[in-house]
């Protein structure tokens, strides 16, 4: 397709992490853009800033005469089928792509890379972005808000880098086509999708199978899969290509030993901390190598990193009080932010509100879900958020607090959480979730601060 030739771009469920970073992309090139989605978000409400026209009802059969034949229409996957605007769309035989194919199209005929994992993706790939923008330059579609940027979007015309977060939700990363890649982690996911782990790993190995023959992937040491590119192994050990020692804080900073090919690195220090961010601190130092950076301009983009929005975001940061929120939804997720909060802040009470993402996500990892968060000192649980999902019957946050050692395990809705830390002061607070949590977030910062 020729982007040269579209007037307007249409997206439908334009309020979404990664298809607002395309709509700002677009919009960015000259195109019209325009959109719906389903509630006025600060998402959809920055879009609207920028220019872009945001509606938030069914237009049905009426969107047929808001777009034209110079119109491409992108959607994802989160639209329900019977959608009354996309099923009048598809019946008009209109241009209409899914989100990942126009990814696909845009890093076709660029050096792409695709930043692929059940877990850390969103990270990785804005710490990546990062580094590279601050050196020679990128292209980034990213699936949270940088800090360092206030956007899921870098621009640089000038470069032929694009960095992109390989999403494996509805194998959306099969429509891609990278020069190389980095694979974080495979756990279990999106069981609803794949049915079980074998077809998860299945997915990534496809996904693998995609990245160029004369390109090259980072993949963490815990994972088996084989590639015809060339492959680089990274994690926390004494072995692998780009191998991390020795991680400590010092002076309120994260800091690692690191073994590139050979050539110790000392001490090098990272902006954002965590043991699952030294991690993924690896795999783009491996990236940035293969692409010929310095170590100087490395560890330069490292410690200017200033994170991802609800990715270990610090919301308050004070001797006596600091408030970490995070948009961990898995149990292996939640067993990174625990661990590192535990080595940052030893002998420190914790207190977690965490709001469980999915009936399907809860019923597969109940046990895990209430493994991980006993190891917390205090618990409230929100009720499940559904998303796109209906009801399971016997699946609820009041079974994973049956499942908890951890006794005195509290449910409350957003209004009874912020009513409770009117008279509760925490030590260490945690909010963790993928759901709408993130609206307590503000009215917890005002009311601690």
């Amino acid at each position: 397709m020729d982007f040269n030739k579209l007037k307007h771009i249409y997206f439908l469920g334009i309020g979404g992490i990664g298809m607002s970073a395309l709509a700002r992309y677009f919009k960015a090139i000259g195109k019209e853009v325009s959109g719906y989605d389903k509630t006025s978000t600060k998402l959809t409400q920055a879009l609207e800033k920028e220019g872009v026209e945001v509606h938030y009802h069914d237009m049905g059969e009426d969107i047929c005469g808001f777009i034209d034949a110079h119109t491409l229409v992108v959607y994802t996957p989160a639209i329900p089928k019977d959608f009354g605007e996309l099923n009048a769309i598809q019946n008009a035989d209109y241009t209409i792509f899914k989100r990942a194919q126009v990814l696909g199209l845009i890093t076709e005929n660029s050096f792409g890379i695709g930043v692929a994992g059940t877990h850390g993706k969103t990270t990785t790939s804005t710490m990546l972005a990062h580094v590279l923008n601050q050196s020679i330059g990128c292209n980034a579609f990213l699936g949270g808000i940088s800090t360092n940027y206030n956007s899921n979007l870098i621009l640089n015309t000038a470069s032929n880098i694009s960095v992109l977060e390989a999403d494996e939700f509805d194998r959306s990363f099969l429509q891609l086509k990278p020069k190389a890649g980095v694979l974080t982690s495979i756990d279990a996911d999106h069981l609803d999708i794949y049915g079980d782990t074998q077809h998860i790993v299945d997915g990534f190995q496809a996904y693998v199978n995609l990245i160029a023959e004369d390109g090259f992937v980072l993949m963490h040491q815990s994972i088996p899969l084989t590639a015809s590119c060339k492959i680089l192994r990274y994690g926390l050990s004494d072995n692998g290509d780009i191998a991390g020692i020795n991680p400590k804080m010092k002076d309120g900073f994260f800091y690692l030993d690191v073994h590139a090919h050979g050539i110790l690195w000392q001490d090098v220090k990272l902006g954002v901390p965590g043991l699952h961010n030294a991690e993924n601190a690896l795999a783009v130092i491996g990236v940035c190598l293969e692409l010929g950076l310095t170590e100087q301009q490395i560890r330069a983009g490292l410690e200017s990193f200033l994170g991802v929005k609800r990715r270990f975001e610090y919301i308050i940061r004070r001797d006596d009080l600091v408030y970490v929120d995070d948009y961990a939804h898995h149990p292996s997720e939640i067993h990174a932010l625990v661990s590192s909060i535990r080595l940052m802040y030893p002998n420190r009470k914790v207190t977690g509100v965490f709001q469980p993402h999915l009936f399907s996500r809860t019923r597969d990892f109940l046990d895990g879900f209430a493994a991980e968060l006993s190891k917390l000192d205090e618990v409230i649980l929100m009720p499940i958020y559904p998303a796109r999902e209906l009801p399971i019957a016997g699946i609820s946050s009041e079974a994973i607090r049956e499942k908890m050692s951890l006794a005195g395990v509290k449910i409350m809705s957003h209004a009874e959480v912020q009513n409770y830390f009117e008279t509760h002061k925490p030590d260490v607070l945690l909010t963790i979730g993928a759901g709408d949590i993130d609206l307590i977030v503000e009215p917890l910062n005002e009311l601690l601060c």
